[in-house]
């Protein structure tokens, strides 16, 4: 698969099926990963690689937290104070064809709740990676980290593999350093779910749009 047509196949799987990632797989997708530019190649990022019971108990420690209503402590602010458009419309348009996707309709709380929570259960697949980064360095680094994290799931693409990068696994940062004794030290900037897709799975029926090249682009010549 050449580069440009992986960039266009990729999309964020929420089903996977219930198939063991083979760990040279996960070996070469960080390798080919590491290889992303980096201010005066700091290489900002670490990685740690959950799995089985590991991975379960961070689901439930997560769904947990969820259940009770525990504020969420996310390391950074993802989202905007205040929506507004176009991001508002766009925000809306993505919640709206996955839940259509799924069957779940507006006035179904319960049904929206459980499927939140998915989040925190991976979307089901077998590997989790979770992503951080030194939280001393500055907005720079997260500009690499974003770089680092796409060299992954393009990688995963060619590996077969699909990829759900979620900052819903970054939500409670406390308890994952806690769960895996990591230093407070290092801010959580996301995780990504990694496994088989499963392609009859109503979650993965719908793609989001992309806007044209017009519609983001200025040209001064």
């Amino acid at each position: 698969m050449d580069m440009i047509t992986g960039m266009k196949a990729r999309q964020s799987t929420r089903a996977f099926l219930p198939r063991e990632v083979e760990k040279e797989k996960i070996i070469r997708i960080l390798d080919a990963a590491r290889w992303a530019p980096s201010g005066a190649n700091m290489q900002p990022w670490h990685v740690v690689v959950v799995q089985g019971s590991s991975k379960q108990r961070i689901t439930d420690a997560l769904v947990s937290a969820h259940e009770r209503g525990q504020q969420e402590t996310l390391d950074y602010q993802y989202y905007p104070d205040e929506w507004f458009e176009p991001f508002k419309s766009r925000r809306r348009a993505t919640g709206l064809a996955l839940y259509g996707a799924l069957g779940i309709g507006r006035e179904d709380t319960q049904a929206r709740h459980e499927a939140w929570n998915d989040n925190y259960r991976f979307f089901g697949a077998p590997v989790g990676l979770l992503v951080f980064l030194d939280r001393r360095l500055n907005q720079g680094s997260w500009i690499d980290i974003g770089m680092f994290l796409q060299n992954i799931l393009l990688a995963a693409e060619s590996e077969g593999l699909a990829t759900c990068p979620q900052a819903a696994l970054a939500e409670y940062p406390e308890t994952i350093r806690h769960l895996l004794g990591i230093g407070e030290h290092l801010a959580l900037a996301c995780g990504i779910s990694l496994g088989y897709p499963d392609n009859d799975a109503p979650a993965n029926s719908f793609r989001t749009t992309r806007e044209p090249v017009e519609a983001f682009t200025s040209w001064h010549d």
